[in-house]
């Protein structure tokens, strides 16, 4: 008799939870409804179809609209008013989940996981497999949102400009090679940093700078009063040719490796203390004074071409010192630029060698312009009056 009950009960596990989820379904489809008519209710200043004297518009029909959410596929009945807008918070809610859903979407496909498991990955999250159109569909959308950033125009003047390159792999007939993709960041008036431009250049070589450059000076950089750089190939030549008269400074930490490149490892920590101290003097004339004597101790030590290093290019990374001194320890190395192009580094070294050049450059720019949108860049990096007062003292002495 027990056996016979026991056959005779089941449950069907399967069959109950496809239930349940469409219970649940058609009760956010009903809710989310439910609160659209109330908006529109409101913004109306009635009910439908009540007669009221404070009723300021009036119902036009509706219209459908599919939205995706944790609970599933659900259809909006969207009110249509007669004059007035209806701009409703739900549906702009779900837009910026939408938005957000799209944008990681994009990233993973930019980061090098293959379309099959991204199609996994967002049917475990959302409940939806995302098909493999849809993904090269997103990834163009973000191409051309990508590209719409890249080429805004560039608004106010940026004293300060930061250049720098970063080398990454293509495939190029059926060989990997390197291609450079060219970033510049700046310091506005209100002293706070913004990513000015990113292109993509053969090789970090004069015509990749000057067409970087032109690019920046076509889309409106102005107000450059110093530039800081590793003293790259081609570089100075064309900033001298675009923005003549601004400063160029040579990256204090690029022309530490330099100096180092020609020192034995048992000596370097003691060149290094030698060079530091150049740049922790009090004023130009200081440091300039104890280069000199620098260059005689590196060749009292018999380290002729560290001194000749020295000797050379020492001038070139004392530029920063007829800037303000508060601003002296940000602007005088690439450092700030640097910790970015690691972030950027640490996102491309997933994907290995990129299929094309473009697809370095489109990585590369939507990383940058995240983090532009981070305490990055809404984080204010100089005092930037300070600049505006050295410059009214200087002014007035040559006055």
């Amino acid at each position: 008799m027990a056996s016979v009950v026991k056959n005779v009960i089941r449950v069907d596990e399967a069959e109950i939870r496809g239930h349940v989820d469409e219970v649940v379904r058609r009760s956010v489809e009903e809710t989310l409804n439910g609160l659209l008519e109330a908006e529109a209710d409101q913004l109306c200043g009635a009910q439908r179809y009540e007669r009221s004297p404070d009723r300021v518009d009036t119902r036009a029909g509706s219209y459908e609209r599919g939205l995706q959410t944790k609970a599933g596929q659900v259809t909006l009945k969207v009110p249509r008013l007669r004059s007035l807008s209806f701009e409703t918070q739900i549906i702009e809610r779900y837009r910026r989940r939408e938005s957000s859903v799209e944008e990681a979407l994009m990233e993973m496909y930019l980061a090098g996981v293959s379309v099959r498991r991204v199609e996994d990955i967002t049917e475990a999250l959302w409940g939806t497999r995302v098909s493999p159109s849809t993904v090269s569909e997103l990834n163009q959308q973000l191409y051309e949102r990508i590209e719409k950033w890249r080429n805004q125009p560039i608004v106010g003047e940026f004293a300060y400009v930061a250049l720098d390159g970063i080398w990454l792999k293509r495939s190029w007939g059926g060989e990997v090679k390197n291609v450079a993709v060219l970033v510049a960041v700046g310091v506005d008036q209100e002293g706070y940093r913004q990513v000015l431009g990113v292109c993509e250049g053969a090789k970090e070589d004069t015509e990749s700078w000057r067409k970087f450059l032109r690019h920046l000076k076509e889309r409106g950089l102005k107000g450059v009063r110093l530039v800081t750089s590793d003293k790259c190939l081609g570089l100075v030549e064309a900033l001298g040719e675009f923005y003549p008269e601004a400063d160029w400074q040579r990256c204090v930490v690029h022309w530490y490796r330099n100096v180092g490149s020609e020192v034995p490892r048992h000596r370097m920590k003691e060149v290094m203390a030698m060079l530091k101290a150049i740049h922790a003097q009090e004023d130009r004339e200081a440091a300039e004074k104890k280069a000199v004597d620098v260059v005689e101790k590196l060749r009292a030590m018999k380290l002729t071409k560290a001194a000749r290093v020295v000797e050379e290019g020492v001038g070139e990374t004392l530029r920063y010192m007829s800037y303000p001194r508060e601003h002296w320890t940000r602007i005088r190395t690439n450092n700030a630029l640097e910790r970015l192009m690691r972030e950027v580094r640490r996102r491309t070294r997933v994907v290995g060698a990129f299929p094309d050049g473009n697809s370095a450059l489109m990585l590369v720019s939507a990383r940058l312009r995240h983090v532009a949108g981070t305490k990055w860049g809404t984080r204010k990096y100089l005092d930037m009056e300070r600049l505006q007062e050295t410059t009214k003292e200087t002014s007035g002495v040559a006055s």
